[in-house]
């Protein structure tokens, strides 16, 4: 079928063609806005906790959002498959923004957290329903190029979200940059209430789920959070802590998941594990490259940071690049862009453990992850576009939060292990020089892992 049939027969050409304008433009305003509570809160949180005197549970800022933000995507996958999108898309957009708000004019630190609460619940809630919104309302060959406008609706965000949220804290108030946020939130959602009275249920949607499900993403969430405190505060207790997260996180994701995830099966099973793969091994690496920068080289702060600039623009790059494959002939011009993407990622970790040793330039970390946000590019949008492609509409919800879940549960395991190693070279049980390599190798190898696998990410048999 050419272009131009496809065109009289009313299927859209573009994302912000007429038939579908509103509705990107709805997505892309939602998602910006939580790229811009992921980097600017983030960074007005420590502010508002000393303002509220609540700096001794400042922690708990970040775990209560992880933990809602997990049950979120968990309940959005169920309401989804039972219901359709639209439920969970606008409880998580309600959720969002009453979020802002409690914590905007937060007095306490019970309240502040309390809003952070409510603010993961709508992130997750949303960020699975945005998944089955795509699957639902674009053809399949927009998928790519809507992907690649999400990764860079995230640039901007990145690169003035810190710098925004500190000028509004030093020079107005913290309450700003939460509150700031919440008209945005009523734009985007105006902008999609046409898409939002076209969404349907699945065709054959699943029976709503128990609370089984709900107790298992609790379990993920606990475990998450129990590997990332052990990861942060090493001593023999954490070790307990890390031993009962993992089995926390193990006795609760299976469930989750696809049958096979772990094997990484041929199906909507192989792009899931292989997000998972990437996630770990990229921020696996990149929570520490500051880090590693400061202490190898006495690079300051700002200067350590340019390099997570650097990999936001690739990322942006590398999506837009594979926003432009033609997957009519099938999946394996997808499959190279993965496996590219998995050998530009091991690359960059093998040029991070040469750049973390003091006898090193230092500025070959600004090309490595550059290199790595490419990588990044390319893999994450690509196993994006596989699953909506291999799920079904009746499991569409399921599989989307599946794939978050995957992300988030490889990405705080390889911060665990980051944060034990720079723990153990605070301790001077290892040189800081050991435990950057050690980490940047390690990664390297997952990401390795992912060229070896990457062919399976194919249709099931």
């Amino acid at each position: 079928m050419t272009v131009e049939q496809r065109g009289r027969e009313g299927v859209p050409q573009s994302i912000f063609g007429p038939a579908l304008r509103a509705t990107s433009t709805g997505l892309l305003i939602v998602i910006t806005l939580a790229a811009f509570e992921a980097m600017a809160v983030s960074a007005a949180l420590p502010t508002a906790a000393r303002a509220v005197h609540g700096l001794g549970a400042f922690g708990w800022t970040f775990t209560g959002f992880l933990v809602a933000n997990v049950v979120g995507m968990v309940a959005s996958g169920q309401l989804s498959d039972s219901r359709g999108p639209r439920t969970p898309l606008v409880a998580g957009l309600g959720c969002f923004l009453g979020g802002l708000l409690v914590s905007g004019t937060a007095t306490t630190m019970a309240q502040l957290v309390g809003g952070r609460v409510v603010q993961g619940l709508g992130s997750g809630l949303v960020i699975t329903a945005i998944y089955v919104v795509i699957g639902q309302a674009y053809p399949e060959r927009l998928r790519p190029p809507l992907f690649a406008a999400t990764s860079s609706a995230w640039v901007v965000p990145a690169l003035v979200g810190p710098p925004v949220a500190g000028a509004l804290a030093q020079h107005a108030s913290w309450r700003w940059v939460f509150l700031g946020l919440a008209p945005f939130v009523l734009a985007g959602a105006v902008l999609l209430l046409p898409v939002l009275r076209s969404l349907h249920p699945p065709s054959e949607p699943r029976r709503a789920a128990g609370p089984g499900r709900l107790f298992r993403a609790l379990a993920v969430a606990a475990g998450i959070a129990g590997l990332e405190q052990a990861g942060q505060h090493p001593s023999p207790l954490s070790a307990v802590l890390a031993v009962c997260g993992l089995a926390a996180l193990g006795w609760g994701i299976r469930p989750l998941l696809p049958p096979g995830t772990l094997r990484v099966r041929p199906g909507v099973a192989a792009p899931i594990a292989l997000r998972g793969l990437l996630a770990g091994a990229f921020f696996g690496i990149e929570s520490v490259v500051p880090l590693s920068l400061t202490l190898q080289h006495g690079y300051s702060a700002t200067v350590a940071g340019l390099p997570l600039a650097c990999a936001g623009s690739s990322w942006a790059a590398g999506s837009w690049w594979q926003g432009r494959v033609d997957d009519s002939a099938g999946p394996g011009r997808r499959i190279r862009l993965i496996r590219a993407g998995f050998i530009l990622v091991a690359a960059a970790g093998a040029l991070m453990a040469v750049a973390v040793m003091p006898a090193a330039p230092g500025w070959l970390a600004y090309p490595a992850w550059l290199v790595a946000g490419l990588g990044a590019g390319l893999t994450i949008s690509s196993t994006s576009v596989l699953m909506l492609k291999y799920t079904t509409d009746t499991d569409r919800g399921a599989d989307s939060a599946a794939l978050q879940l995957g992300d988030a549960t490889a990405g705080a395991l390889t911060t665990g292990i980051a944060g034990v190693l720079v723990a153990a070279a605070a301790r001077d049980t290892i040189s800081t020089t050991t435990g950057f390599v050690t980490l940047d190798l390690l990664m390297c190898a997952v990401a390795t892992v992912g060229v070896l696998v990457a062919g399976r990410a194919r249709p099931a048999a």
